[in-house]
């Protein structure tokens, strides 16, 4: 690693003893995190040939442009803040419910004839009281994760030191207590290892083609320039980013790490009579790097969702309290809801009882917002390593 890089890492990272130290970095919750940006993998996503590549050659490697969903729904399932998320939905909510109230003729009647409201909001009251229950059952699996006998913990701890000498060795500084440091050193190393994999190539191969028709040279030459060019895109979006917020795993999921890591390999298996010992030697320097950060960031990924799965339950238990209290009140006092009059056509009762399904419903919207983000991450990075989930490889034989 060169000076300029160690110094600039050396500068992220803070104070810590270890594993646990990682684990204890975040001060926020989840639904305090700022809009982070775009995450992703795509080592679910089509890997073979030159289907990745954007429309500037490169790779595209924010989850945003590699799967499905963009724009809008992107936001909501994964990048945008869950407060605000949550809050949207409760306004949503309420406003469809008074657009369909004023829409339904005689509404407000509707409300007023037998007991719907009461009905309702009794069906709120044990679907609350439950879903508490189901709360802290939850709690109970995240932790009892953390839980077991020394010989268990001595074997966890004996796993992340020789992980920790390893990422040591390949960087050629110790490895960092905190998260995001930690992960800057590695994307740190594979951006110098491919400078350096590129420093082999003549001078007359730039940033070559991407295609396996392409000669060796070109290839290993894009290579270099994809890594370096991805992995410090990387580097700036960790730096400063905290442990318990979105921010960190963001940038970490940006890294394209799978489709590199298998060109890298295709290149030292299918191509290595036409490369030299020194280009070979490089090469596996940059694969080797690329591997360790792969299991670096599913270590880090499954502390988020950890974090993230306690914070869930934090926030549920919270807004359960107004969801009752609402839901009981709308049980013991309907009759205040039903207010005569309106205004623009639009009831008044429609408006308050509208709004106090919104309330009443808090704790399932707070369960929605945050199982969207966990599950779109972790349907996008269920494997690792340079695994193809969908779609085809096009370099599987026939």
């Amino acid at each position: 690693m060169t000076g300029e890089s160690a110094a600039d890492d050396e500068t992220t990272a803070s104070d810590g003893t270890g594993e646990t130290a990682a684990d204890d970095a975040g001060g926020g919750t989840a639904t305090e995190d700022e809009d982070a940006g775009r995450g992703g993998d795509s080592s679910d996503d089509d890997t073979g040939g030159d289907r990745h590549l954007d429309r500037e050659g490169g790779t595209a490697d924010e989850m945003r442009e590699r799967g499905e969903a963009g724009g809008f729904a992107f936001r909501v399932f994964v990048s945008a803040p869950r407060s605000t998320v949550i809050a949207g939905s409760v306004v949503g909510l309420w406003l469809l419910l008074v657009a369909v109230g004023t829409l339904v003729p005689e509404a407000a009647t509707a409300l007023r004839t037998g007991d719907p409201v009461e009905t309702v909001f009794q069906a709120f009251v044990g679907a609350t009281i439950t879903g508490v229950t189901l709360v802290v059952t939850l709690d109970q699996l995240v932790l009892s994760q953390e839980l077991g006998a020394v010989g268990d913990q001595r074997e966890r701890m004996t796993g992340a030191l020789e992980f920790r000498e390893e990422v040591a060795e390949a960087t050629g500084e110790p490895a960092p207590a905190e998260p995001s440091a930690f992960l800057r050193v590695l994307v740190t190393a594979a951006r110098d290892r491919a400078r350096e994999l590129g420093d082999t190539l003549p001078a007359s191969v730039e940033d070559g083609e991407r295609s396996e028709e392409a000669p060796p040279p070109e290839r290993l030459a894009a290579l270099a320039a994809d890594v370096e060019r991805d992995a410090e895109r990387v580097r700036e979006g960790l730096a400063g980013a905290e442990f318990g917020t979105f921010g960190l795993l963001a940038p970490a999921l940006n890294f394209d790490y799978s489709l590199l890591l298998h060109r890298a390999r295709r290149l030292q298996h299918v191509e290595a009579d036409a490369v030299t010992d020194t280009q070979r030697e490089r090469l596996d320097e940059v694969a080797t790097t690329l591997e360790l950060f792969g299991p670096a960031r599913e270590h880090l990924k499954t502390l988020y969702f950890q974090w993230e799965l306690i914070d869930l339950s934090r926030v549920i238990l919270g807004a359960a309290v107004p969801a009752l209290v609402t839901a009981v009140s709308a049980v013991l006092f309907h009759e205040v809801l039903l207010v005569d009059g309106g205004v623009a056509g639009v009831s008044f009762a429609v408006v308050a009882v509208a709004a106090a399904v919104a309330v009443a419903s808090l704790p399932f919207l707070v369960l929605t917002a945050y199982v969207l983000r966990i599950a779109t991450v972790t349907k996008r990075t269920l494997s690792i390593g340079p695994f193809t989930l969908r779609g085809r490889d096009d370099d599987a034989p026939e």
